[in-house]
């Protein structure tokens, strides 16, 4: 096999914290993972403060001076908020004004109004995958899960065959289609092109949901039957009582930012010249921050207005838009930095000296470690974080639909398998009133099939990209 190039060798970091060998690195990666997973798991543990600690962990365990772990750490941290953590803060407004303007009960309605019978699965995945793309999964959860059980009571629907599409559609947008803050932390630390990423996501998203979501969901009513929770059913406001916006504007509304990120893409490819002014316009308006403000200031008017929004009502959604999103901004922060004090320490050098003998296939080897990561923490971002900062050398030189099927890749291990140290596994299991067997026998199942056939579609597409 061939050596490393200089170019891949500098991608991989100099390791500059420490001299340690081989392997003392690799017992420090497991060492300072298992301190993670240690404070998260056994002493609940927030995921900021666990994920700070065991990359200090890291930097001791490989023998590094403590000052140089924290400037390496401090350093990831602050550019990976830098990268992401304005648009997460956007997506985040752009969820609240979808949710508090009535804009999602007006697509959940207008659909529900004309699907029956054996379209409601169908119904409730195209649902949640509309409603799923500018929304933080546990929001989505929080305002559709209500629905579902609306649904499955007054229509006599069993609750799995309905809940179990929702939840897949919500699930597949979470770990697979940016701009949720897991993929736009994969993207930002492999470098990959976010519009080609996007594009390739939702080409391996929609048969995905569909297996993991009508389909199964036949099955999953079978395994486990039972009503809708008559405390977690939602009284319906009078239609009246107050003005929502329309579906075309909606709708319009939540896929701006993806057609713009979209129409970037395919200009990149079909142009490629930077100094043509048709790609330099799209280079700026398809940008990630430029698209989702774009949403977010149309959202204003098609979403917050046609409410009947005032200005100040406006700004008061803004704001309590942005409150619940810190944790998520110093999780996705404190994972770059153990992202970065990973690099610094070597540990990308040591991965690509070690794979090159390795059979195993680098976007197998990426699923793999998400997975791992996945089990051991129950958090799909820290795996997604965690995983990348590891693979990120090998992606050095990667052609860009690579580096895209890499990311999305990483995100369906960090899908795979939740279980009781998940806390979406417990706000399933609460919500639908199961018990800890059934909702491993549904929601469990779920997420491990929308991993594997997630997986399944990349391999795939890389045969052919």
């Amino acid at each position: 096999m061939t050596s490393l190039s200089a170019e891949t060798l500098a991608a991989a970091g100099t390791g500059p914290i420490t001299t340690a060998g081989n392997t003392q690195l690799g017992l420090a990666v497991l060492a300072g993972i298992a301190v993670i997973v240690l404070l998260i798991t056994r002493l609940k543990m927030h995921a900021f403060l666990a994920l700070t600690v065991g990359s200090l962990a890291l930097g001791v365990f490989a023998g590094a001076p403590l000052a140089k772990t924290i400037a390496s750490f401090t350093a990831g941290l602050g550019s990976t908020v830098a990268g992401v953590g304005m648009l997460i803060a956007l997506g985040a407004i752009l969820g609240r004004l979808l949710a508090d303007s009535g804009g999602a009960d007006e697509i959940v309605d207008t659909i529900l109004a004309r699907a029956k019978g054996r379209a409601m699965p169908w119904a409730m995945v195209l649902i949640a995958s509309v409603i799923g793309l500018p929304l933080f999964f546990e929001v989505g959860i929080v305002l559709l899960i209500p629905v579902v059980l609306m649904v499955a009571r007054r229509g006599g629907y069993s609750v799995m065959r309905i809940g179990i599409p929702a939840l897949a559609g919500l699930s597949v947008m979470h770990g697979l289609v940016p701009p949720h803050p897991g993929p736009l932390v994969a993207i930002d630390a492999l470098h990959a092109n976010l519009g080609v990423t996007l594009a390739l996501g939702v080409l391996v998203a929609v048969p995905t949901v569909v297996i993991a979501g009508p389909v199964f969901s036949r099955y999953a009513a079978r395994w486990v039957d039972i009503p809708a929770p008559e405390t977690m059913v939602p009284p319906r406001p009078a239609e009246e009582s107050a003005r929502r916006p329309g579906f075309g504007a909606t709708l319009f509304t939540v896929l701006l930012p993806v057609a713009l990120m979209l129409v970037k893409a395919l200009v990149d490819i079909v142009v490629d010249d930077p100094a043509d002014p048709v790609q330099r316009v799209t280079d700026v308006i398809g940008s990630p921050l430029i698209a989702l403000l774009s949403a977010v200031l149309v959202g204003m008017v098609t979403l917050g207005r046609a409410a009947g929004f005032t200005r100040a009502r406006l700004s008061t959604t803004v704001e309590k838009s942005l409150a619940p999103i810190a944790g998520i901004l110093l999780i996705v922060g404190a994972g770059g930095g153990f992202k970065q004090t990973l690099i610094d320490a070597g540990v990308g050098r040591m991965i690509l000296e070690l794979s090159e003998n390795w059979a195993v296939p680098t976007l197998l080897l990426a699923w793999l470690i998400a997975v791992a990561i996945r089990l051991a923490t129950g958090s799909a971002t820290v795996a997604t974080i965690s995983a990348a900062g590891l693979v990120a050398p090998l992606a050095a030189g990667m052609p860009t639909t690579q580096t895209a099927l890499l990311v999305l890749a990483i995100g369906a291990g960090s899908l795979f398998f939740s279980h009781v140290n998940d806390a979406g596994f417990w706000l399933v299991k609460e919500y639908f009133g199961m018990s800890v067997g059934q909702t491993l026998k549904t929601w469990s199942v779920m997420e491990t099939i929308i991993s594997v056939v997630a997986l399944g579609f990349v391999l795939l597409l890389s045969l052919v990209l």
